[in-house]
């Protein structure tokens, strides 16, 4: 059975007066133009129609910044989302806003229509890559949200980017563990992607802005997915998926965008696991005699049947690396069921 389904409902920039530097909703989303509760039902039910043995399906409204809506319009859409979930249709309502458009009053809204996940856009922590960003938001306004969020009960995600204008790796990691600190249940890793018609596309021509390469980008994120996966949050999106972009004539995706991000990322991680545990074994320092109780050269790596792909890293880049680097060794990668994800075991 699968354990989890969103049907996606896009309001393209709605709720957002906003220009950040990076955004261009109607770009990003691909989609364009008002949507009706009649358009929500349609949605719903070309979805449902595909979705069978799942365990938990949720009503998400992505896209644009919904509690920025006119209260009655919010209203609107989330009594269809209601109508479905008091059906036993769906099992859970999901929303994505601004920390900045987040009140008492709005949260009471959300609770009397049966909202169970905020989501919220803070990209950064850091007051100095908020006000290149053009975010228009205060990082105090992410923590009142956030205990607002809390205070209220629902289930709280944050989204973080890395590469925005005036970021660093230090910045991603003070980010990474001020979203520990407060919490949430999920959390999203996007490296920031250049679209067409936005300041930053202008930036990035001018060159006033510098995308990161895909390397600085994996690694960045990965650091930031280790600081958020050892404090229990489930990280449910690591990049931009390719149905995200209309296509990358439309954009300067660069290095940054990756159709697999996530697996580079995890894929890495895996590396870095697996070596350290490899570590021991190779040392210079180790006697004649000890490497030669260690067996015939042979290692075997293991992982959970979930990891298996992020072990052999994306275009078998970590077999590629492992035998590059230990030529004298014969590596064999296996699956232990017993093994959690991205926890991976090596035997001599």
């Amino acid at each position: 059975m699968k354990k989890h389904a969103i049907i996606p409902i896009f309001i393209p920039h709605k709720g957002c007066p906003n220009d950040c530097v990076f955004c261009n909703q109607r770009r990003i989303t691909a989609r364009d133009g008002d949507i009706t509760t009649s358009d929500i039902r349609k949605i719903a039910d070309t979805w449902l129609e595909t979705l069978e043995n799942v365990e938990t399906v949720e009503m998400a409204f992505f896209g644009g910044s919904f509690t920025g809506l006119p209260m009655e319009e919010q209203s609107e859409y989330l009594s269809v989302a209601k109508e479905y979930k008091d059906m036993g249709k769906i099992d859970k309502i999901h929303l994505s806003t601004r920390p900045d458009y987040i009140d008492d009053e709005i949260l009471e809204n959300l609770k009397s229509h049966g909202v169970d996940v905020i989501e919220l856009g803070v990209q950064s922590f850091d007051p100095k890559v908020l006000a290149a960003s053009k975010r228009g938001h205060r990082v105090e306004d992410v923590y009142s949200a956030c205990k607002k969020i809390k205070y209220w009960k629902f289930s709280l995600g944050i989204q973080l980017m890395i590469g925005l204008p005036g970021d660093s790796l230090e910045a991603d990691i003070f980010s990474a563990k001020e979203a520990v600190a407060l919490n949430p249940e999920t959390a999203r890793l996007y490296p920031t992607v250049v679209i067409e018609n936005t300041e930053l596309y202008d930036m990035t021509l001018a060159g006033t802005y510098k995308m990161l390469d895909e390397d600085d980008a994996v690694f960045r994120a990965k650091e930031m997915y280790k600081i958020l996966s050892s404090a229990g949050i489930n990280i449910i999106r690591v990049g931009l998926k390719s149905s995200d972009l209309i296509g990358p004539s439309n954009s300067l995706t660069g290095a940054t965008f990756h159709p697999a991000f996530r697996q580079l990322v995890e894929g890495d991680l895996a590396r870095e696991i697996i070596e350290n545990e490899l570590k021991p074994y190779v040392n210079e320092t180790l006697s004649h005699e000890k490497k030669k109780s260690q067996g015939n050269g042979t290692v075997t790596c293991y992982s959970s049947p979930r990891d298996f792909s992020n072990m052999i890293g994306n275009s078998k880049r970590n077999k590629i690396y492992f035998n590059n680097k230990y030529p004298n060794l014969k590596f064999i990668y296996k699956i232990d069921s017993e093994l959690k994800r991205n926890q991976y075991r090596i035997d001599f």
